[in-house]
């Protein structure tokens, strides 16, 4: 997996630009990376939901659902399908809007120096074994770009707003990733 620096997209990644991003205060501080889980309508996968509210594009009357979170301004910089699929939403050196009111280590606005990456999962599944190898690709592919990046650096939307969410939840195989992204 290759990062282009100047425009902060992966190559040959389906890119799909959300409106809900801006610019970070320092893009040259990105110092961590936010894992996340998601699926649209809750505990079902495939389909085009995830894409849609990303885009400000989710119809409220196609699921009961869908008409709390239709006019949430979310985003990710990145979106890992169950399938491995990888489609970005975001820039790695913009700021999206994934992490809401959070603090890691004493620091609040995650949103300003993480990058916030998606898995299609939700916390009572496992995840698939090609989700753990795209975004172990994907984590050495950013820290690689982006210098003050390493793979110490790496936390649950879970852990910067316990208060506020589980995920990626208890059936995300921490150790698994990490035995990826330090071989």
């Amino acid at each position: 997996m290759n990062i282009n620096k100047q425009t902060g997209l992966l190559e040959g990644v389906d890119y799909q630009a959300s409106p809900n991003q801006d610019e970070r205060p320092d893009c040259d501080d990105i110092l961590g990376i936010v894992i996340h889980s998601i699926s649209l309508p809750p505990g079902e996968f495939g389909g085009g939901w995830i894409n849609d509210l990303f885009l400000n594009q989710l119809d409220p009357s196609a699921h009961p659902y869908f008409e709390q979170i239709a006019d949430l301004k979310v985003s990710a910089h990145a979106l890992i399908r169950r399938d491995g699929e990888v489609v970005q939403y975001v820039p790695f050196h913009q700021r999206a809007w994934h992490a809401g009111e959070s603090n890691w280590d004493g620091f609040n606005c995650c949103n300003d120096f993480t990058i916030g990456i998606e898995l299609e999962g939700c916390d009572d599944q496992y995840f698939e074994q090609q989700q753990y190898e795209q975004l172990a690709e994907l984590v050495i592919a950013l820290c690689e770009t982006y210098p003050k990046l390493n793979t110490q650096q790496i936390r649950g939307h879970s852990q910067i707003a316990p208060d506020r969410k589980t995920d990626p939840g208890p059936y995300f195989d921490w150790e698994k990733l990490y035995s990826f992204v330090n071989k």
